[in-house]
C-alpha cells in the first residue's frame, strides 16, 4: 500500500473516506480499504471507536473491495 503524503490526504475528496465528518479512514483504493477495516478493528477493541463507526468504516471499505 503507498503511504498517502499530507497533501494527497488533503486533496482527497470527502467522500473517499470512511469516516467523511472526520476526515478518517481514507478507503480510496483497495489497498487503503482493507488498511482501514484492520485499523478500525484495532481501535474499536482499544476502546477508541464505537461500534457503530466500526461498521460504518467496513461498509465503506466493503463497498471498495467489491461488495464483500
Amino acid at each position: 500500500m503507498s503511504k498517502l503524503k499530507t497533501e494527497e490526504r488533503d486533496d482527497l475528496s470527502t467522500s473517499k473516506f470512511a469516516l467523511p465528518e472526520e476526515r478518517k479512514y481514507p478507503v480510496e483504493d483497495k489497498a487503503h480499504a482493507r488498511n482501514a477495516k484492520a485499523r478500525a478493528a484495532q481501535q474499536e477493541k482499544a476502546g477508541n471507536l464505537s461500534t457503530a463507526d466500526r461498521k460504518r468504516v467496513d461498509a465503506k471499505a466493503d463497498k471498495v473491495l467489491g461488495g464483500k
